[in-house]
């Protein structure tokens, strides 16, 4: 049986990869690493053990590690693209000297990294319509920056060091559970709740602007599949491309009015957030993950937009 660590458990994909891996492993096997002032709550508090883990203080995380014969490691913590732009000094402290922490400490005890990469890895002179695996990424964004680097480090610890290490290029994320917090991609979590709650929605993104996007329970399941995947078959290790759907903003506002008639939706782009969308793909070419490790997403826009509407509408009700 794994004993995983997450770090980052109380963040927007964390929050949930937690409580999914311990259905996994059991509750007592997987500890949710926070940091002061976003402490676990509610059921995520209840159902395992927290500790304070803070991604920049290598000695907390090795008492951790050792306390709990930690083996894997899910390393979440980093800044969402626009807030990394406001602070690029922290976004790098937090995602590469705090990955640098974990990568050696994961070096001394013999532990598994799973570290996220994203769809901000790429930049404007990537092929936008089905990226491929392996192709020019140059990111103008420290949110970019950061993720390519990511990716490049825990690549050069398996290489030099046999860590096993690994990572998926997440789209954007889409959850009827955690609310978003300063990306690109979160106006289609947005839009969901102003149609919930029968409000006019602003959308930041321009018509025409398509960006690759995720509903919470594949990448969940994406990220736990790749940890338990055979390393025998895997060429790529950070970071694989997966897919789901690529939608533009005036689509998924189709797709929701076919519930909500009455729904409205208004565009006033910002500037920022459309630069950023502008400068990542279309849409990604997943086969590298689909033939090495049996990715296969279980969601649409269509399926999506009936279980968010349906999830949503039951929790705003309560």
């Amino acid at each position: 049986m794994k004993n995983i660590l997450v770090i980052g458990s109380t963040g927007q994909i964390g929050s949930e990869l937690t409580l999914e891996l311990r259905k996994h492993y059991g509750n007592d096997h997987v500890v949710a690493g926070f940091i002061t002032g976003c402490e676990p709550k509610g059921i995520l508090k209840e159902s395992g053990p927290s500790e304070l883990a803070d991604v920049t203080n290598p000695e907390q995380l090795e008492a951790i590690v050792k306390k709990y014969n930690i083996d894997t490691i899910y390393n979440l913590a980093a800044l969402l693209s626009v807030v990394a732009e406001s602070k690029p000094r922290l976004a790098w402290k937090i995602g590469i000297d705090g990955l640098w922490n974990v990568l050696e400490l994961a070096r001394q005890n013999n532990c598994a990294v799973f570290t996220p990469s994203s769809i901000g890895s790429f930049g404007e002179g990537t092929p936008a319509y089905k990226t491929p695996q392996d192709t020019i990424q140059r990111p103008r964004t420290m949110y970019g920056v950061s993720k390519v680097t990511t990716e490049m480090l825990s690549d050069y610890y398996h290489t030099k060091y046999g860590l096993d290490t690994r990572a998926v290029r997440f789209p954007g994320i889409i959850s009827n559970v955690t609310p978003p917090g300063g990306g690109t991609t979160d106006y289609a979590v947005d839009i969901y709740y102003s149609a919930v709650k029968g409000e006019k929605f602003i959308c930041p993104i321009a018509e025409g602007t398509l960006m690759d996007m995720m509903y919470m329970p594949d990448a969940l399941r994406a990220a736990i599949s790749l940890m338990e995947a055979d390393p025998t078959k895997l060429i790529h290790r950070n970071a694989f491309n997966i897919a789901s759907m690529s939608f533009a903003p005036e689509t998924i506002y189709a797709e929701i009015k076919k519930h909500k008639p009455e729904f409205e939706m208004e565009i006033q782009v910002d500037p920022l957030k459309q630069s950023i969308a502008d400068s990542w793909p279309d849409c990604l070419d997943d086969t590298c993950a689909r033939q090495e490790w049996g990715w296969k997403p279980e969601y649409d826009l269509s399926s999506m937009t009936v279980d968010m509407l349906e999830k949503l509408s039951a929790r705003l009700k309560k």
